[in-house]
């Protein structure tokens, strides 16, 4: 099993308390009032945005009347596990917002089904290829700034190789096996990459090909995040320009039925990868 994430820590602590708040009757207002904060706070809580102090859990764990000392360490030391630092946290400012939380949750999954309808999945790219979809961002970035990126891309993919790797479903628009990125060479490894990571027993893949037509999950790219433990419900996160959005709950539960449906229409594992074999040959 990977290392405990901190951001699926905060998560796991806010749902918790979420679930105490509400059995008390209380609201976010109510509860900021008493602990002398805002209601803002408080969500930011619940939602795992934002890391605990002790003694405020303390506090909150007093207002909620929680006298099992057994649970009272037990998130105590959620929230000490919540305030730590990830990985991805030593690149700074290359990765913040719903990108850093999307990183936490991910560095925990035991599943991810990934749909992607313009580029390769991003556990599944090359570094050239990453380098060469960060050369092609509005607003453009520096040099050192592409080089950045890319090496944390690079470093995401340890998930498929740790000792106990993360099981990759991903599938993928034909137009992404045909769309240019880089130059020729860049493609071909690329193209050859993917047919490699295909042999992983920890990894699936599938092209949804041009002749299925209209299908579900058309619209937008979207990765659906399962984990080991049963305290932490799907998580879904939605990509677009603007930095992505997570869902959870019965939005969570329609991802993964369109997912499925993704399953139905896409080409068979194998004959997606004779599909990828077909185009690396064409090219060669």
């Amino acid at each position: 099993m990977a290392e405990g994430s901190p951001t699926v820590r905060r998560r796991r602590l806010g749902l918790i308390l979420r679930e105490m708040r509400e059995h008390t009757g209380m609201t976010g207002d109510e509860v900021g009032t008493a602990m002398e904060r805002s209601a803002s706070w408080v969500s930011r809580i619940e939602i795992g945005k934002q890391g605990m102090r002790i003694r405020d859990l303390r506090d909150l764990l007093a207002l909620y009347e929680v006298n099992d000392e057994k649970l009272r360490s037990d998130l105590e030391e959620l929230a000490r596990e919540g305030k730590a630092r990830g990985w991805w946290n030593k690149y700074g400012e290359a990765v913040t917002g719903p990108y850093s939380a999307y990183i936490g949750f991910e560095a925990e999954a035991s599943e991810l089904l990934s749909y992607e309808t313009v580029v390769m999945p991003g556990l599944l790219q090359t570094e050239d290829y990453a380098r060469a979809l960060f050369s092609n961002v509005h607003p453009p970035h520096s040099g050192d700034q592409v080089e950045q990126r890319a090496r944390i891309r690079m470093a995401r993919q340890a998930l498929l190789n740790r000792v106990d790797p993360v099981r990759l479903w991903a599938i993928m628009d034909e137009s992404v096996v045909y769309r240019r990125i880089g130059d020729s060479q860049v493609m071909h490894d690329q193209l050859k990459h993917l047919i490699e990571l295909a042999q992983l027993p920890n990894v699936t893949l599938q092209i949804a090909p041009f002749t299925a037509g209209a299908y579900p999950g058309a619209v937008h790219s979207f990765s659906v995040l399962r984990f080991p433990q049963a305290a932490d419900p799907d998580l879904v996160y939605i990509e677009d320009w603007g930095g992505g959005a997570f869902a959870e709950g019965d939005d969570a539960r329609r991802y993964h039925d369109v997912f499925n449906h993704l399953r139905a229409a896409a080409l068979s594992p194998i004959q997606s990868v004779e599909m990828i074999r077909r185009e690396l040959n064409a090219a060669a």
